[in-house]
Parts: C-alpha cells; structure tokens; sequence
C-alpha cells in the first residue's frame, strides 16, 4: 500500500507524469522524424537486447513506445506497457499481433508471469524507480531475467547538445541514475544483479567507424568507461520457497580406463536430495573400466547407478549423453579420477537448492592443492584462461577447466536447445556450458575445493593440443558473445 497511494495524492508525483505523457504524446506525433535520426542506435539496441533475449519467449517491455523492439525480439506472448496514449495507438497499428496496454509503470497491475522484462532508456524517466521495479517483481518467476539499458551519465552534456541541434528526441529532465544507483534499487525491490556491460561509443551510422568503436573498442577498458549505455540484467532474488519439497541428483561421472576408482566412488559419493542417482558413461576404455562399473553396481543393489557406453569421443560427449539419460532434477558432473573429492558435492547441492546459485562451477585456484595434483604449465594456462573468461562471459570465473559442474537439468535443456549459436566443437564439455549458461544469463558461482593428486592412472589432457584448442575457443567466442 503506502507507497503507490501516496504518490496518487502527491501533487507533485501527478503534475511530473502529466507533463510526461503530454511530452510523449507530443513525440508519438512526429515519431518518423525522430526515428530517421536515431536509426542506428535504434538497430544495435535491438541487435543488443536480441542477443539477450531468444525468441519465443514470453516477454513484457515497460516505456515499449510503438512496440518495434518487442516485435524484433519475436515473442510468443508480447505485451507493451505505456502511459502514452499516442503511442499505444501507433503501437496497435504498427504490430497488431502484440499486446499493448496503456497504463503507468507506477500503478502496474498485470497477472501474468513473463520470463523476461525489458525497460529500454525508460528509467531515467520514472518518479520512483524503486516502485516500478516492486511493480515488476510480481510480474516474474525464479527464472525470469530483468535487462535494463539507460544512459551513462557522462553522456549528459553531449547528449544535450546533440538535441539541441535538433538530431535527437528532445527529452525532460532525467534522474541520470549510474549503475550503483540501479543495483542498490533492485536490491530494494527484490532482485540482484546477474551481470552489466557497456555498449555503444559511436551512437551514428559511420562506414567502419563505427563497427570499430561499437563492436570492439567498447568493451575494452578504458574506452569502455565512456560507453553511451548501460545493460543490466538482473533476477529475481531465490527465496527458500521456490523450492517445493527435495530435488533427484543425477551425478554424471565420465569414465575413461578409471577402473581403480570405482569402488572409491560407490563408497565416497554422499546422498543429496530426496533421491541420488550415479550415471557412468564408459568410453574407449583399455583397462576393464566397463566390466568394473558392471561388477560394482551389481556389488551395491541398493546404489541407485547406471552405466552406458558413448558411441561418440571427448568427456564432452559423455557428459552430454548422462545428462540425456539422467532422471534427477539437478545435474552434477564429477571426474572418475576422483581429483575433486565426492565429499564436495553437498557443498554444490547446496548452492543450487537454496537459490543462491543457478550454475556451479568448481574451483580448484583458492586453496592451496596438493604437491602433484596440478602441473606447474597447467597452473599457468588455467589462470590465463580464467581472466579470459571471466572478461569474456561477464561475471567472474576463476576456474575454467575444473570438471565438478551443478545445474538445475530445465536450464541444460535450454542451454542445449540454444547450442546451435555456438556448434558443437567443445570436446571437454566445460565451455559448452559455461557459454551457454553464459548466454542465457544465469547466475553462476564458484565453490572453492581442495584439488587432490591422482591416486590412479594418468590424465586424459593434453597440454600442448588441447592448450590449442582452448584458445581457438576462446577467439570463436568473442565473435560470438564479446564482439557481436
């Protein structure tokens, strides 16, 4: 109550959104005009939020204008929001298969639920950020994702110049909020942040100028710091009762000439859940491994395990085929050489189960690791690796090759059904992943764990080649999610 209320009775909440609305009004009027000017920023905002947003999704736009970047994101259910009654109508006109609504982002009230929500250079407008962002929060579920682009603040003089001359929509004055300011207000109204980027140095259509500043230069600091736009995407913050009654685990466990651990893993890997299955997935094996896993499920009737043989190569092929055959609600990987001890796994469970994660990733560089267990070379490239990906991905990543892995299994089916953006070259697994988790913006964290020596067989790692090929991934995947 309180808060909306009040702002009905304040004179001054009343008299600031009139104002607005006949400025848009007045916009919506003469929108063709102010569209042939800002063409270009319009277009890589839309290249931008597509990205982030995959289509036939069920999505909400807040400040939607004519609707044209929801209909560009492809919806299965779109509904645009605005307090202007001229641009609802142009909106109608324009995309007859969306829905459009005129109403104040204050006084929302709609009851459906939308997987993603989209407030595009409309922040800076509202009375109370903190109100409209409340006013959404019912609007999502755990699931949902928030993208909020607004200017950066040190744009505020040229951009007043640039509408001076008459080049750009002439604007009231704006809140000229910063990141901070938008974190801290989203935390207010219930949601985190899952990760920001700057885009867009060079707002006009320039041959070349403009895809150097605006595809690259722009996400590299310090040019970066003078970027026209902020992007956040943010969540809706886990509560403990998102979470109805105890998950299944699926622990996916690739296995490759690994016979000496078997028992070891029967014996070590904990009960998480209302119920923990263990899938082994055998391959090219010289040493019995099969015929082990065999011998051992049979040794321990009342372990609920099962084996299957991959008919392809790499672990990433074998993890793909566990997680196709797992049962359980949660999916785990774990290395047969048993490097990352089974007693970790709680700590993994844990973090997705209570909503404080949506994907784990193992870290293996925190604590100090056994003498052996890691190459001094592979140390080196692992650390490389990680400050590549942690720039590249947009949240941190400290660890990019440690197996023990955690997700919930309905966010690797989407990942999976988007893995055609990135193909299928990974033969590890981990970046398969890690992109995918990446691009659909899920909140990933780290657990610390002790790495420990192999106490049989040998790594299936090649430094030199897969080292290769680790860096041939790392150039596909800035033309795919840094450069785009």
């Amino acid at each position: 109550m309180g808060r909306i209320e009040s702002n009905k009775e304040n004179s001054g909440y009343i008299s600031y959104q009139n104002i607005r609305i006949s400025h848009w009004d007045k916009i919506a009027g003469n929108i063709q005009r102010w569209n042939r000017y800002n063409t270009y920023y319009h277009i890589y905002l839309r290249k931008i939020v597509k990205f982030l947003v995959p289509s036939a999704q069920r999505v909400v736009e807040i400040g939607c204008g004519t609707g044209d970047l929801l209909a560009f994101l492809e919806p299965s259910y779109g509904v645009g929001i605005d307090f202007s009654a001229e641009m609802i109508k142009q909106a109608n006109a324009r995309h007859y298969n969306l829905n459009f609504i005129k109403t104040d982002a204050h006084e929302l009230d709609l009851k459906d639920k939308f997987d993603y929500v989209i407030l595009s250079d409309v922040v800076n407008e509202f009375w109370d950020v903190q109100t409209v962002f409340q006013k959404i929060l019912p609007l999502t579920t755990p699931h949902s994702r928030i993208i909020i682009n607004f200017y950066n603040r040190l744009w505020e003089l040229p951009l007043s110049f640039i509408r001076k001359l008459g080049l750009a929509k002439p604007m009231l004055l704006q809140n000229w909020l910063t990141v901070e300011d938008i974190t801290g207000l989203l935390s207010l109204a219930g949601f985190e942040v899952v990760s920001h980027r700057e885009e867009i140095l060079w707002p006009m259509r320039t041959p070349a100028v403009d895809f150097l500043l605006n595809s690259f230069l722009a996400r590299i600091w310090p040019f970066k710091i003078f970027a026209l736009t902020h992007f956040l995407i943010a969540k809706p913050v886990a509560s403990t009762s998102d979470n109805k009654g105890l998950p299944k685990v699926s622990v996916i466990i690739p296995a490759r000439n690994e016979s000496g651990n078997i028992g070891n893993i029967f014996d070590r890997v904990p009960r998480m859940g209302h119920e923990t299955e263990l899938i082994f997935v055998e391959g090219g094996s010289t040493d019995g491994t099969y015929e082990t896993i065999e011998k051992v499920i049979a040794e321990n009737p009342r372990r609920l395990a099962k084996l299957f043989r991959q008919k392809g190569t790499g672990k990433g092929d074998a993890v793909r085929l566990g997680f196709q055959q797992a049962q359980g609600d949660i999916l785990m990987i774990l290395d047969s050489d048993l490097t990352v001890p089974p007693e970790d796994l709680p700590r993994f469970y844990d973090a997705i189960h209570k909503g404080k994660a949506e994907f784990v990733n193992g870290v293996r560089l925190v604590y100090p690791m056994e003498k052996e267990a890691m190459r001094f070379l592979n140390l080196v490239g692992n650390k490389f690796f990680s400050l590549i990906f942690s720039w590249l991905l947009g949240q941190p990543i400290k660890d990019t090759l440690c197996g023990t892995k955690a997700l919930w299994k309905n966010d690797y089916e989407r990942i999976a059904a988007n893995r055609f953006y990135f193909g299928d070259f990974d033969p590890f697994g981990d970046f398969d992943l890690l992109f995918g988790a990446a691009k659909l913006n899920l909140k990933i964290v780290e657990v610390p764990i002790r790495y420990k020596e192999r106490t049989y067989g040998t790594t299936n790692i090649s430094r030199w080649k897969h080292g290769w090929l680790l860096l041939r991934m790392v150039f596909f995947a800035l033309r795919r999610i840094k450069f785009i």
